[in-house]
């Protein structure tokens, strides 16, 4: 693969990537353990900064990725895995976290964690299938604080 044809590659000429299309997709699955989300909240910032939203919507975003793992892994069946799905629009980014649940039920929203959540997001949704996975999704608009 040449640099000018892989996704990741920069603009030729202007050393930063082009605009994002009118849907980029990116998934990341990894171990349903917490010593990985590092690599989410990372992901996260790097996609929203390519959709340039602010430091503080960044920030937002990486504490809400982090938060909604932290719900996923507390009921997560052993050995199985996380994953997120990051949907680029030109000015929104959504995020589906999902993982196979050992309750098979979503996140109570009526919880202070499911608030300080929809805070940070924008919007928030979760639900259950295919089986027993959980998915929670995160929608943020840039420039929209607190809405999706």
């Amino acid at each position: 693969m040449t640099e000018e044809s892989t996704p990741w590659a920069s603009t030729p000429g202007t050393g930063t990537l082009p605009p994002p299309k009118a849907r980029d997709q990116v998934t990341i699955k990894m171990p349903a353990e917490g010593a990985y989300l590092s690599v989410l909240r990372t992901a996260t910032a790097g996609l929203a900064a390519r959709l340039d939203f602010t430091l503080d919507e960044i920030e937002d975003l990486r504490i809400a990725v982090d938060e909604a793992c932290a719900m996923l892994l507390a009921q997560a069946e052993a050995g199985t895995s996380l994953e997120c799905d990051f949907t680029l629009s030109p000015d929104t980014m959504t995020i589906a976290v999902s993982a196979e649940s050992t309750l098979g039920r979503p996140p109570a929203k009526d919880t202070f964690a499911w608030t300080v959540l929809s805070a940070l997001a924008g919007s928030v949704d979760s639900h259950v299938g295919p089986g027993d996975r959980v998915t929670i999704v995160l929608r943020k608009s840039r420039g929209h604080a607190g809405s999706g």
